[in-house]
């Protein structure tokens, strides 16, 4: 069985079931976004800085190894042009 092209009349079951998939996948990121947008609110409300907040949620999910690698050459490349990026 090939592929419908589009335009023409038959329905494709399959491809329907893969779009409404993708669609509800979708449906629910977006609900996962303002979660986590609300989240953000709730930290600032808090007092905490959510710039900062994402900053440290982004460097948790990296590599430790990575990250590593990553703060010594921060450090070195500051050095370099005298600052202290940790200060």
């Amino acid at each position: 069985m090939g592929v419908s092209e589009p335009g023409h009349n038959s329905h494709d079951p399959k491809l329907k079931a893969f779009v409404e998939r993708i669609e509800r996948l979708n449906a629910e990121a977006h609900s996962l976004r303002l979660d986590i947008r609300e989240i953000y609110a709730e930290a600032k409300g808090a007092g905490y800085e959510p710039k900062i907040i994402r900053k440290v949620v982004a460097l948790r999910m990296k590599d430790k190894e990575k990250l590593s690698e990553e703060n010594q050459k921060l450090a070195a490349y500051a050095a370099a042009v005298g600052l202290d990026p940790f200060s």
